[in-house]
């Protein structure tokens, strides 16, 4: 059922809290009037809710004492913001607790928020729901896993839909308490990291016998434990920089394993790359990530700092019917259509932009300008829509300033290099010609670079014709090409001189990049009289 919260013309402030086993979240979210929202802010801070509970079901009292100071401190600093809604849930150590009531009830009376305690299902789903809308997975379906300090959720899917949602009493926290000695300062010994393994292994192996008969393209995972034996591999293992913390590969998180169990708890705290805080439960964790990978036979994980709260968050944009964004829209969409919104761009003359400059490389394409495919288009297309974004801090230079917002934004679902090229493409829109020594896109091959040279081109044209901002070129297409010259068919029903000039201003651009003249040919509106029209070259 759809919420029936309407957002005012200020817009509407909510916080959103995840009360962990290890550590509480928060994610202070503006809901805006135009269908977009913005981030404000997002906390952390560890306060190891679940230390010493698997033992007998029991929060500790001074495990509630730091939750609750946790927990009032983060709601002081969202209603700085003015947050005028808490959604609160708790997720492990909460749902085993014999005492939960005690917890929920200084929850209540010290930091005012009601708090609802989740099934590990419904952790599952919620984890599922934040990281997949950070994916662009297409006709791909992954595997998920998140490890937390009292439980470990896996989920199987696509990109809109799970197959299979799993919780498994398996986590840093609960696995360092039941088999690793309390406070131990000394390295783990082999026979102790195999019988947390076989543990491991016998809890997960009906659930890993049903996954080896689905299709797995991609493996994805989240949570602190597994980021951080990522940034340990990454910085640890490969210290020359050649190798990103965005992909776990298994041999890697094997060596990583080696190198911490080898070192007492002291000396692991100062291993690269490491989350001192997590020293102590770390090789917990990663039993658990270096089981299932085996199990499964995943040579690499994908690494995503999305979880929990982005589930949260997408779960709430569902269920309100003021924000649309959330439907069908995939999550590359949904997000450059976030990053406009919330930025006010002038949303018609994007579009405009944006389907010229797609009749343009359709049309491109039909007269062997160029042979870019459906990957390139897109890029173009998302690029084309927030070409204008920097106007957002000024109009001035907004093109250097359009660049700088789109490669420094969360742009979900895009890998940096995809990140770059549009960045490069808005920057060089207008003013300066874009040149090859001017890109600064890392890791870009020839080609490519090529490629942004003529994809930013036919955003220049784009922008041309939609000089005016009013809409009155109604297509343009290239309808031929000869040896040294290619014809541009301008089609209005109105005076378009100004963008007529615009086009003109970019031929001699143009003949840099494609090594040939830009003609053009304008089709004057129709009269009932002149059926066919005219063309005035």
């Amino acid at each position: 059922m759809k919420s029936k919260k309407k957002i005012g013309a200020a817009g509407r402030i909510v916080a959103f809290i995840d009360i962990g086993t290890n550590s509480v979240r928060m994610l202070v979210v503006r809901f805006n009037p135009n269908h977009s929202y913005s981030i404000l802010t997002r906390q952390k801070q560890q306060v190891r809710l679940g230390e010493g509970e698997f033992d007998d079901e029991e929060i500790t009292p001074d495990a509630i004492g730091r939750t609750c100071v946790v927990c009032r401190k983060f709601v002081d600093l969202a209603r700085t913001f003015n947050a005028e809604e808490f959604v609160a849930v708790a997720t492990s150590a909460a749902r085993e607790a014999t005492n939960q009531d005690v917890l929920l009830t200084r929850l209540r009376e010290e930091a005012q928020i009601d708090v609802r305690v989740i099934s590990g299902l419904e952790e599952a789903r919620l984890i599922y729901l934040g990281v997949s809308s950070g994916l662009h997975l297409g006709d791909r379906q992954a595997f998920f896993i998140d490890i937390g300090g009292g439980s470990t959720e896996i989920s199987l899917g696509g990109q809109q839909q799970f197959t299979m949602l799993e919780s498994f009493r398996l986590g840093a926290i609960r696995l360092t308490n039941l088999f690793l000695p309390e406070n131990a300062a000394g390295p783990v010994r082999p026979d102790q990291y195999k019988l947390i393994q076989q543990y491991v292994r016998n809890a997960i192996i009906h659930t890993v016998q049903k996954i080896k008969k689905q299709k797995i393209d991609l493996a994805v995972g989240s949570s602190g434990s597994i980021m951080n034996m990522a940034d340990i591999a990454a910085k640890a293992l490969h210290p020359e920089g050649d190798v990103s913390a965005s992909v776990l590969a298994y041999r890697d998180l094997r060596k990583a394993i080696d190198l911490l169990c080898a070192l007492p708890l002291e000396e692991r705290r100062k291993v690269p790359g490491i989350n001192a805080e997590r020293a102590d439960i770390i090789i917990a964790g990663a039993v658990i990530l270096e089981t299932f990978m085996k199990e499964l036979g995943l040579e690499s994980i994908t690494i995503t700092s999305r979880g929990l709260q982005d589930g949260m968050l997408m779960d709430y944009l569902s269920r309100m019917e003021d924000f649309p964004l959330f439907g069908t829209l995939s999550p590359r969409e949904r997000s450059v259509l976030q990053l406009g919104r919330s930025c006010g761009i002038n949303e018609a003359h994007a579009r405009n932009v944006t389907r010229l400059a797609l009749e343009i490389f359709d049309s491109a394409k039909e007269i062997r300008l160029h042979d870019y495919g459906d990957w390139e288009r897109e890029l173009l297309e998302y690029a084309a829509f927030l070409h204008d974004i920097g106007s957002f801090i000024s109009f001035a230079n907004h093109h250097a300033h359009s660049y700088y917002i789109i490669k420094n934004s969360e742009l979900l679902g895009f890998d940096q290099k995809e990140i770059d090229i549009m960045a490069n493409i808005a920057r060089f829109h207008r003013k300066k010609k874009p040149r090859k020594k001017h890109l600064d896109i890392l890791d870009i091959a020839d080609h490519e670079q090529r490629m942004v040279l003529v994809l930013a081109m036919f955003v220049r044209l784009g922008e041309s014709l939609d000089r005016s901002h009013a809409g009155l070129v109604e297509h343009a297409e290239f309808v031929r090409a000869e040896k040294n010259e290619v014809v541009l068919d301008i089609i209005a029903q109105n005076d378009c001189q100004l963008e007529i000039w615009g086009v003109e201003a970019e031929q001699r651009a143009f003949e840099k990049v494609f090594s040939k003249h830009l003609a053009i040919e304008v089709i004057a509106p129709r009269t009932g009289s002149d059926v066919n029209g005219q063309k005035d070259t």
